[in-house]
């Protein structure tokens, strides 16, 4: 039998030993799902089926009244092929946004992996992740091309900037996976909901919506696994830092997930006031955006990352607001 630590620092060692081995667990788990459960996207989509066909006017696409533009009275008094051509953009232009920040997401995860040491049990999970976002993009691609529609995804000068994100690993590891969750989180938030609302029509777009949440749970995983392992060993004041920083992040990337798309807004002719109403002002939108972020709110808040002047940040980028009962004794 094997005696107890006999000092603080023993069972100090112990402990982080046992947390070690718990984190190496957790990731050899993931990369044994990465094997064991994967979809090939020209092999497990069938593409052809004339079921899955894409077709701009097939009444499928059509926004659901649930949806805040698809229960809007402008767009219900559209022709019916105007309905259905406005729901395929917006589906087209969610993959062909999530197929680019894929692409910075495998640029960022490779040139993490790049500075790891032999023997790292992060190293071929990353490579998991890479290849199935690599399986990603090529199936979102594939749709795009098949909707023949003019999808932009993010736009140029937003695009441009954003090219910087592969290279955050080479200033914080940490910062980079707060960056990773703030893509993954709101799309996983609205795939799930739209999903088990049981909004989704055309079987090609639940089929690949399945593939990519399956996928991207095991992603988002690992990103929560590695900063509940990192974020409390990191320096005070690099903690802080991070925690002004990381709603910044949080904030932009949902919005740029969930915003309507400018060129939907301009082919349709939207009005400026239906934007408003659905959009700009509608607090139901707001509330979207505030709940999309919650899982990653918590993890901060859970790291320590969350005190009354990063509280200000959070509630600044308006996805952060007080409980009820605080808000009640104000």
């Amino acid at each position: 039998m094997t005696p107890a630590p006999s000092t603080t620092a023993a069972r100090e060692s112990d402990q982080t030993v046992a947390e070690k081995r718990a984190y190496e667990a957790v990731i050899e788990r993931l990369s044994k799902a990465s094997v064991d459960k994967h979809w090939e996207p020209y092999v497990d989509i069938p593409w052809d089926d004339p079921d899955f066909l894409v077709h701009q006017d097939d009444p499928r696409w059509e926004l659901p009244s649930v949806d805040k533009l698809g229960g809007h009275p402008w767009y219900r008094a559209q022709p019916p092929e105007v309905r259905a051509k406005i729901g395929l953009w917006r589906v087209a232009t969610a993959m062909k946004i999530g197929l680019q920040f894929e692409n910075l997401l495998k640029r960022g995860l490779l040139n993490y992996a790049y500075r790891l040491p032999n023997g790292s049990p992060e190293f071929r999970y990353v490579y998991h992740e890479t290849i199935e976002e690599g399986h990603h993009g090529m199936m979102f691609q594939e749709f795009v091309n098949r909707t023949k529609l003019p999808i932009r995804g993010m736009p140029g000068p937003l695009s441009l900037l954003a090219q910087v994100a592969p290279w955050i690993p080479l200033i914080s590891t940490e910062l980079f996976f707060i960056f990773v969750l703030g893509g993954e989180d709101p799309i996983d938030h609205v795939q799930r909901k739209t999903l088990k609302e049981g909004q989704i029509k055309h079987p090609l777009e639940e089929t690949i919506m399945r593939i990519h949440i399956a996928e991207e749970a095991r992603h988002i995983s690992f990103a929560r696994h590695y900063l509940r392992r990192r974020v409390p060993r990191m320096p005070r004041y690099r903690r802080f830092v991070l925690g002004l920083v990381s709603p910044v992040v949080l904030g932009l990337m949902a919005r740029i997930m969930l915003s309507p798309p400018g060129p939907m807004i301009r082919a349709f002719r939207i009005p400026e006031q239906v934007v408003k109403d659905v959009y700009t002002n509608s607090p139901e939108a707001a509330a979207e955006i505030r709940d999309s972020v919650g899982k990653t709110r918590e993890l901060c808040a859970e790291l320590g990352m969350m005190n009354s002047l990063q509280r200000r940040v959070w509630k600044a980028m308006r996805i952060y607001d007080d409980p009820p009962t605080k808000r009640a004794a104000r």
